[in-house]
């Protein structure tokens, strides 16, 4: 799909501001909403959406399709009458500048079984209407998150591969009883989905008014412990005990000599391409009822990948296989049309995955923090970008500008000051007007630095199993002076370009040299 020149910013719903310790899809995420319109930002990204596992990490989700129920709106179900105030009287004092996860998820789930008490006690019949139409169109996955969150709760938590036989093999007669012995718990969880998506069908309706395109990111693996294994072990490489024999990673290299060893289980492409790709057109057809374009992550994944044995300790020893390559996407394209893809096409790019980026002309990702260390040629620099790519100051899994100048060493410093002829002492600024002067046809900074902040707001350190997806945006920091700086640099680069008036029917000639 063919995209126009526009700009936005990287802000995760967790990270804005609200009273109840993460932000989430009620008053402020309008607020937000109505600050980037008045940006002239025509796209907002988020990482992905699902319901948060092992480290809080929104890249190992309990679901590819269901949604993140710690960032429903207390406030909003107040104003659907499923709360009362008192209700909400006593929240404990979160921290305002992170997510203290372990303590706002007990909060945040006690505050959504109270309201679903409350559905059932004295819901208006509206409200049941559209919980009864939300079953019936999102049957085809929820039916099984809603038992794979139940037993897993009967479970401790514990991972589905570690349940008695009968459930962890979905033996007809075992799953049965377990419809019935939880069918209290199992409307819970449907419910608590029913919230998220009504709550996020709003805020897009809202983005939608504002001409306002929202990105969404679908991380090509999916996680073990997750329903999307449970529910579909055939399409994965697991043994008979649901163990993966073989799991996804990415090889050693100058930043980790032991490579990544990232744990998801492999797909078994061969059993998807026989069903058509019956599972994946469903995973994005959904996603994309939830956003309008997609970032897919590792889309290299779909050229190549690193396999790893399931019992391996790092990421070491592998080998490379091929993935399913050009019969994927065009599988896609004939059942979804002409798909709104970014690909996420970092780290080291052999000439098969440029082959199948371009051959369905997909733009890929340039990331600027990357283009000071090996001088002009570098393919990071803006002289060197095509127009059909995204280019940001960094994401979600770098250091954020101003932590990237503290960090790095004089000589990368030195380049950049040159290259973009700066003193370096507005690092965070400097970085942005590259990304929105550039060619890219999509210019995208993270919220962090537009607000000029270190490496202590920084989203994710990959690799590290705790301590990340934590940073939150104070109350006040999207205010109207950093409005006018924004709408300012979209106006100097046409990236606001839908919202300006057209040139005058004389510009050519007046301006004869521009063509």
């Amino acid at each position: 799909m063919k995209f126009n020149r526009s700009s936005g910013i990287l802000l995760h719903p967790t990270s804005l501001p609200s009273p109840y310790g993460i932000g989430d899809l009620g008053p402020q995420a309008h607020r937000w909403l109505d600050f980037l319109a008045g940006t002239g930002c025509g796209l907002w990204q988020v990482l992905p959406l699902g319901p948060t596992g092992y480290g809080d990490s929104p890249y190992q989700c309990f679901s590819a399709f269901a949604g993140n129920p710690y960032i429903i709106s207390p406030d909003a179900l107040l104003e659907e009458g499923l709360l009362k105030p008192e209700d909400l009287a006593d929240y404990p004092k979160f921290p305002d500048d992170q997510v203290d996860f372990g303590n706002v998820i007990v909060w945040k789930l006690s505050v959504l079984d109270q309201a679903f008490l409350r559905y059932k006690k004295s819901a208006p019949a509206r409200i049941k209407t559209a919980l009864a139409a939300f079953e019936a169109e999102q049957a085809s996955w929820l039916d099984d998150f809603g038992l794979f969150m139940a037993l897993k709760d009967a479970h401790g938590g514990a991972p589905w591969h570690t349940w008695e036989a009968p459930l962890r093999d979905r033996q007809p007669e075992a799953m049965e009883k377990a419809r019935i012995k939880y069918a209290s718990a199992i409307q819970k969880q449907i419910f608590r989905q029913f919230l998220f998506f009504s709550q996020w069908s709003k805020l897009r309706q809202h983005a939608a008014e504002l001409g306002i395109k929202i990105i969404g990111d679908i991380p090509i693996f999916v996680a073990h412990d997750s329903a999307d294994v449970w529910a579909n072990p055939g399409l994965f490489f697991l043994d008979d005990n649901g163990k993966p024999t073989v799991v996804a990673g990415v090889p050693p290299d100058y930043f980790s000599p032991t490579g990544q060893l990232w744990g998801n289980p492999l797909y078994r492409w061969n059993v998807h391409a026989a069903s058509g790709y019956a599972w994946w057109i469903e995973r994005i057809r959904s996603t994309l009822t939830l956003v309008d374009i997609l970032r897919i992550d590792h889309f290299r994944g779909f050229a190549g990948y690193w396999e790893v044995k399931g019992n391996a300790k790092t990421a070491e020893k592998g080998r490379w296989l091929r993935g399913p390559g050009k019969a994927f996407f065009k599988a896609m394209r004939a059942a979804l049309g002409d798909l709104p893809i970014i690909a996420e096409d970092l780290g080291v790019i052999t000439p098969d995955v440029v082959d199948l980026r371009d051959s369905f002309e997909l733009p890929g990702m340039k990331i600027l923090q990357f283009a000071f260390g090996s001088g002009p040629y570098d393919p990071f620099l803006p002289h060197n970008y095509p127009v059909n790519c995204v280019v940001y100051t960094g994401t979600h899994d770098n250091d954020t500008a101003r932590g990237w100048y503290e960090r790095v060493a004089e000589p990368e410093k030195q380049f950049y000051r040159r290259y973009l002829n700066r003193d370096g002492m507005g690092v965070a600024w400097d970085l942005i007007r590259a990304v929105w002067s550039s060619v890219a046809v999509f210019g995208l900074a993270p919220m962090q630095d537009f607000m000029n902040l270190d490496n202590t707001a920084r989203m994710n350190y990959p690799g590290n199993p705790s301590g990340n997806w934590q940073w939150r945006m104070p109350e006040g920091a999207f205010n109207a002076d950093l409005q006018r700086s924004i709408k300012e640099l979209n106006h100097m680069y046409e990236r606001d370009k839908d919202r300006l008036p057209p040139p005058p029917p004389d510009w050519p000639a007046k301006y004869p040299g521009l063509k």
